[in-house]
């Protein structure tokens, strides 16, 4: 390098990480990035994704558990604990090419408990991981392949899922307006966007448009925090355990107002940063949800006292 050359360099100014990640892959001697790998961790997100609703037990007493290596784990993380084993067990459960045509019974071996307690919804979650299967056969074979049709937008990305995926299509009617809440195919699409960030890929435009992922658990985190308020008379009604159907009123509110008041928070941070240090903030509802569920579980027995409201769908 002769001076004028190293004059230069000094003086360029340096490539942000993401530049300086792709830069130095394809350069990269000893240090290879495997894009079946990739491929493999997205669908790995689309098949959890996928069966991602109704993990809360009949009884407390009488939960699913499955162990992997050496850890014990309930509710939505036995999915997670149950796909990973069967990768390890060489059931190809990321394939669509397999779990498109999948059996039920092969289905319940993939997401067998440790007790006597199974997963609740298996014939549910068979439906819908077999459409899901399908779907991407018909796209590319692949989520990736599937959801590069809505470029790198999210609100794209969530219509597309939500068009394309009967079971995504998480939609009520409330005071006579047809409403949405798409919580899985919300929490996809953030998903996403993780895997890819994590890779130094993840300049997808309109995340902002996203909500929380409105389920049972975060709610019951915003009224332990104040966020939220039940009325007396739905209070003891969950408190008696009373099933609540998808698209109740009673479940809509909770769902719909847990939604509105994390933009509410949204919007307060946002105006806390900007009054604190003169910046725009970056901070979306995604963010905030991620925040809010390991909480709730963290702090469970804290909040043993509010009750979840059980709604056995397929929507979450």
């Amino acid at each position: 390098m002769n001076i004028d050359a190293l004059v230069l360099s000094i003086m360029e100014p340096p490539l942000y990480p993401r530049e300086s990640g792709q830069f130095i892959a394809e350069r990269s001697l000893d240090v290879f990035v495997e894009e079946e790998g990739v491929r493999k961790a997205l669908n790995w997100v689309f098949v959890v994704d996928t069966m991602n609703f109704s993990f809360w037990p009949e009884k407390e007493t009488q939960q699913c558990e499955v162990t992997y290596n050496g850890t014990t784990y309930t509710g939505y993380m036995t999915l997670c604990a149950a796909i990973t084993r069967a990768m390890d067990e060489g059931i190809p459960i990321t394939d669509p090419k397999y779990f498109s045509q999948m059996s039920v019974e092969e289905l319940g071996h993939v997401l067998r408990s440790d007790n006597e307690t199974p997963m609740p919804m298996l014939q549910e979650r068979h439906q819908v991981l077999t459409e899901g299967g399908r779907v991407l056969l018909e796209h590319g074979g692949s989520f990736r392949s599937f959801i590069s049709q809505a470029g790198n937008d999210a609100r794209k990305m969530v219509e597309l899922i939500v068009e394309k995926i009967p079971s995504y299509r998480d939609e009520a009617t409330y005071e006579g307006k047809r409403i949405s809440l798409y919580k899985r195919a919300q929490i996809l699409v953030a998903d996403f966007w993780g895997v890819m960030e994590a890779r130094g890929e993840g300049d997808i435009i309109d995340m902002d448009w996203l909500t929380m992922f409105a389920d049972y658990r975060v709610p019951q985190a915003l009224v332990y925090l104040g966020v939220l308020r039940y009325s007396d008379t739905l209070m003891q009604t969950l408190k008696n355990g009373e099933l609540l159907s998808s698209g109740d009123r009673r479940e809509v509110e909770i769902r719909g107002c847990s939604i509105w008041s994390v933009e509410l928070i949204k919007a307060r941070l946002c105006k806390l940063v900007k009054e604190r240090d003169s910046q725009t903030c970056d901070i979306n509802s995604a963010i905030i949800d991620f925040y809010l569920w390991p909480y709730a579980k963290q702090h469970h027995k804290e909040m043993a006292h509010i009750p979840i409201h059980h709604t056995r769908c397929v929507y979450y």
